[in-house]
């Protein structure tokens, strides 16, 4: 199927354009198993609500395989990939039939031969986030909070632009929801999203990413607005760090101009002291007090700082072997124990090994 679908893109590039390069068709996979165990040992093996990666305890489990086709010419791109692992399940649940298993599936095309100005349609990865459900592309094991509860993937439109030198891109976005394939039944209105980068060295990305729009039903819409700011440092040759914060507000009743607001700050520092060793230190905290992403029922929402730490072996490039232990402590008791009562604190150890071919 992935290959069908990437030969008859090919065959459509080749009759609609005018270059003599034929393009390339490559293929690639990627494939990660763990074993995550929650001391809270819930009877159901789930990991606390927020969380969709590596979201199994107690168990070896799948959290993402795909294979993936690319093609590439002059002034055409395409990507589908087709992907199964408790990472889909949890976060395409929403989604119909097949689309539950479309990681990726989008088509560019090069709208200028001079400069490097792109326009992109389809299913994409997210816009928001340094993130991706790549761990392996990703310095800590598990995904931060920040990546937990803003979109993974998008499904729209999207123009970029890059400058010549390499060291700015701007993107304008239309989407059709917050992490939506299908969009929502009753809402007619698009969705809009902004990324600028600035990378004026291989050491330093800045990073300014947004959202507008209403993921209900026209009947009930409550308008969000949603910026995520991040940098990428690389201090030394052993030493990054990665800087971010997200901020969102969306109306608490529609028509009014009241909102509610909730926000994150994480930071993260990584140490690689020498080939195929690193180890990361994870902090953040989320807030978000009226439940407009997390909801808990509780007096002061969700409030919660999580701090992780990560060993991560590398014997070559291709595989990775990574283990962590992370811990949520929260201002109510939110966390379920294996005896149905509550607490406020919430730790567990994951193990994983992930291979890309």
């Amino acid at each position: 199927m992935v290959a069908a679908l990437l030969y008859a893109a090919a065959g459509f590039a080749q009759d609609t354009t005018k270059s003599e390069n034929k393009g390339q068709v490559s293929f690639s996979g990627y494939a990660e198993v763990y074993y995550s165990y929650d001391f809270a040992k819930p009877k159901d093996h789930n990991r606390p609500g927020f969380i969709y990666s590596h979201n199994r305890s107690n168990e070896f489990n799948v959290n993402l395989a795909f294979v993936r086709g690319n093609y590439t010419a002059e002034r055409i791109r395409a990507n589908i990939a087709l992907a199964v692992g408790t990472y889909m399940n949890a976060n395409y649940a929403a989604e119909p039939g097949v689309l539950k298993n479309v990681f990726e599936a989008n088509v560019g095309y090069k709208l200028s031969r001079t400069k490097n100005l792109w326009l992109d349609m389809g299913i994409m990865p997210s816009h928001i986030g340094f993130e991706s459900a790549i761990s392996k592309d990703c310095w800590a094991l598990t995904r931060s909070l920040v990546a937990e509860t803003s979109p993974y993937y998008e499904s729209g439109a999207k123009l970029t632009y890059g400058t010549d030198n390499g060291k700015w891109s701007f993107s304008v976005l239309a989407l059709n929801g917050w992490q939506r394939i299908q969009r929502v039944a009753g809402n007619s209105l698009m969705n809009w999203g902004t990324q600028v980068q600035f990378k004026p060295t291989d050491k330093l990305t800045l990073n300014y990413s947004s959202f507008l729009g209403t993921d209900k039903p026209d009947s009930a819409r409550l308008w969000r607005y949603f910026h995520n700011l991040y940098g990428i440092f690389q201090l030394t040759d052993q030493i990054g760090l990665t800087l971010g914060f997200d901020v969102g507000q969306e109306q608490k009743t529609k028509g009014e101009s009241n909102m509610n607001t909730w926000y994150s700050p994480l930071a993260i520092l990584r140490y690689t002291p020498v080939d195929h060793w690193a180890f990361a230190v994870r902090g953040e905290y989320y807030s978000d007090e009226n439940g407009v992403i997390v909801k808990t029922g509780t007096p002061n929402g969700f409030k919660t700082a999580g701090f992780s730490a990560n060993v991560d072996y590398q014997p070559a490039k291709y595989i990775a072997l990574r283990i962590e232990g992370k811990m949520f402590n929260s201002k109510d008791e939110i966390f379920l124990k294996s005896n149905e009562s509550l607490t406020g604190a919430n730790t567990a150890v994951t193990f994983s090994a992930a291979v890309s071919f």
